[in-house]
């Protein structure tokens, strides 16, 4: 796919909480292609730590009003710029980068879509996908606690929603693979984003119960294309850059022990 550098303008700013941070983007200029799963990659300007373009999932990309939406994890000097951004500014974007997540082929099909933190950013805008097919996609999202849910209203509005909470808070206690969803029902692909034992904890139950999976990777990333080499996974094909190979892979092209 075609990739561009552009000055996109903030049309809105939401503080989720004070880890979180929406960020909506539009242009005077029909918004590019972008498939669920890509990614940009973000100049942080006015930062004396930050040098290095900053890699960030695209959360959800509404064609009507033309805003690509991104989900910030509050992190670093870098990110605790972006969250101070508002309406009107500036940020530079390059974009779209990377691969994307597989579509189901039919909308019959029983889709689950696993998150944990700031790993369900992507999966928002992959469900959105699959409901524009005619499906019905099923969330499982997990975090620390009851505050650290993310927009559940907004996944609620794609498809089914279940939780998980590690303190209990809300939804079951545990982690996501400890959901019982996963034992009341089975499904025929799963996608996944979050942290790495999360995700390979995914891929294992995908393994065990036989149901293809792609996992979308967040290993540290620099450029963005596949240059400098600091994002390397282990495959069966050798070492690939998750940023130009990736980031999202089928469980099976990794070297994972699961």
């Amino acid at each position: 796919m075609k990739k561009f550098c552009l000055d996109l303008t903030v049309s809105q700013v939401d503080r989720l909480s004070e880890k979180y941070v929406l960020i909506r983007l539009t242009d005077s200029r029909p918004l590019p292609d972008i498939l669920p799963g890509q990614f940009v990659e973000v100049r942080i300007d006015d930062s004396p730590t930050t040098f290095l373009r900053r890699p960030i999932s695209i959360h959800f990309l509404d064609r009507k009003a033309n805003e690509l939406w991104l989900l910030v994890a509050i992190i670093g000097d870098g990110t605790r710029r972006l969250a101070r951004l508002k309406a009107g500014d500036q940020l530079n974007c390059v974009l779209p980068l990377g691969n994307g997540f597989t579509l189901p082929k039919s909308p019959a099909m029983r889709f689950l879509l696993v998150g944990g933190g700031v790993g369900v950013a992507p999966l928002l805008y992959l469900g959105s996908r699959f409901q524009a097919m005619g499906g019905v996609p099923t969330f499982l999202l997990g975090a620390r606690s009851a505050s650290d849910v993310l927009e559940k209203a907004d996944f609620e509005a794609v498809g089914r929603v279940f939780v998980t909470t590690e303190d209990g808070s809300f939804g079951e206690r545990g982690f996501v693979t400890d959901h019982s969803i996963l034992r009341r029902e089975r499904f025929d692909f799963i996608a996944t984003c979050g942290p790495k034992p999360m995700m390979q904890a995914v891929a294992h139950y995908a393994r065990q119960s036989e149901t293809p999976c792609e996992v979308s990777l967040e290993n540290m990333m620099a450029c963005g294309i596949g240059a400098c080499l600091c994002c390397v996974e282990k495959s069966v094909e050798g070492n690939v850059c998750v940023c130009k190979e990736g980031p999202v892979f089928n469980i099976n092209r990794l070297l994972w022990q699961i």
